[in-house]
């Protein structure tokens, strides 16, 4: 076989390369492309109220999954406008008496909630019963409500939050694998949180996170009542069976089930 010049063998090997590098890059571009992005009416809360702390469990293996969850590509919330409006008003006031809200969970891709109907379908998985439905049935929670095949999160106006008691205490990061607590377990003895004592952790499948259980009395049922009373003036409606849990009325979007990730890229007029 004759043997190539070194300036033809250069240019065979340039364009091997750049060829290489398209097909490896190419499907990321595109797929990047092809995300659904967020109607204009959506907004980052961060940019209506930056004083509103954020702990988005999600992105993270804190939670009753046991691992970060599809479609949260940034810890972030993302809610319509009027329902992050809203919330600017309900911080204003809790900040002139010494609290803050802290949100855990705001608008949810529809990505996220199969990714939580497929474990719950798995029933071998229960990495992390021992915290977050230590009482029940794993195979109980479709029929009990805790997990379904649609969320009210992914039409844009559900968030999931508490208060927090200012100047706030950094809360420490999970370990996975660490030893868990029920999350009905007293405040000091539960996966430590800098908010205030609601009477148990947030996403804490038991009937005693349902907000008006009687069991909840003194400071948890005052805190309780702070958190509904500040929001339910500023239009918000609590979930009954959690008191963490509340929707602006009426919603933007009342039908509709987004599916675009938790990421900047998503909203119209993004910033980096």
């Amino acid at each position: 076989m004759k043997a190539m010049k070194p300036t033809s063998l250069l240019r065979v090997l340039t364009v091997a390369a750049v060829t290489a590098l398209a097909f490896t890059s190419a499907p990321q571009s595109v797929q990047a492309e092809s995300e659904p992005k967020a109607p204009d009416a959506f907004v980052a809360l961060q940019d209506v109220d930056p004083t509103i702390l954020q702990e988005i469990r999600y992105t993270t293996p804190h939670n009753f999954v046991g691992e970060p969850i599809d479609g949260y590509s940034k810890p972030m919330c993302i809610l319509t406008e009027p329902a992050a409006k809203a919330l600017h008003k309900a911080q204003q006031k809790l900040l002139s008496g010494g609290y803050s809200l802290k949100v855990y969970d705001c608008y949810r891709p529809q990505r996220a909630v199969d990714h939580f109907v497929r474990w719950a379908k798995d029933l071998d998985d229960e990495r992390m019963k021992p915290e977050f439905y230590p009482q029940v049935d794993k195979s109980r929670l479709f029929a009990d409500g805790y997990i379904a095949e649609k969320s009210g999160h992914s039409r844009g106006s559900t968030v999931d939050l508490t208060v927090v008691k200012l100047p706030a205490v950094p809360t420490r990061p999970y370990v996975p694998g660490e030893p868990l607590v029920p999350c009905y377990a007293p405040q000091g003895e539960r996966f430590p949180d800098n908010s205030v004592d609601m009477g148990t952790g947030f996403d804490c499948f038991d009937t005693l996170s349902h907000t008006d259980d009687p069991r909840v009395t003194g400071e948890q049922r005052a805190n309780r009542d702070l958190l509904r009373g500040v929001l339910a003036e500023r239009g918000f409606v609590n979930l009954p069976e959690e008191w963490w849990h509340f929707t602006y009325k009426p919603e933007l979007f009342p039908d509709t089930y987004f599916d675009f990730p938790v990421a900047r890229r998503s909203l119209s007029g993004h910033r980096a």
